[in-house]
């Protein structure tokens, strides 16, 4: 009998679960109510998923909403990057890392 070398897993894109997409459904719900945003996109990538928002079609995400299991133990997986890209919040929970979204702690300014 040989022992033939397992093939490892093939690595598919990184995704949000449904769960995820929920949290960050319902903080984008509520900032297109309040009028802040009005579009959005959703990533799968080799390395990393990505819901961007934007505060009007065709420009720029005015935010990234990262998720990159590789900073799991680290840092941790999740992070809201500005505009700037520049890492706004991170942190391993992300309802956590979405409390940056809440009202009272957090304005747009034009």
């Amino acid at each position: 009998m040989s022992l033939e070398p397992l093939d490892p897993p093939l690595a598919g894109p990184v995704f949000f679960d449904r769960r995820e997409l929920d949290l960050i459904l319902r903080v984008y719900g509520r900032m297109v109510a309040a009028g802040e945003w009005r579009d959005y996109s959703v990533v799968g990538k080799k390395e990393m998923a990505e819901f961007a928002v934007f505060r009007r079609s065709g420009d720029a995400p005015a935010y990234r909403i990262e998720k990159r299991p590789a900073l799991r133990l680290r840092q941790g997986q999740w992070a809201v990057v500005g505009e700037g890209g520049h890492v706004l919040k991170r942190g391993r929970e992300l309802g956590q890392v979405l409390r940056i979204f809440d009202s009272g702690r957090f304005t747009v300014v034009d």
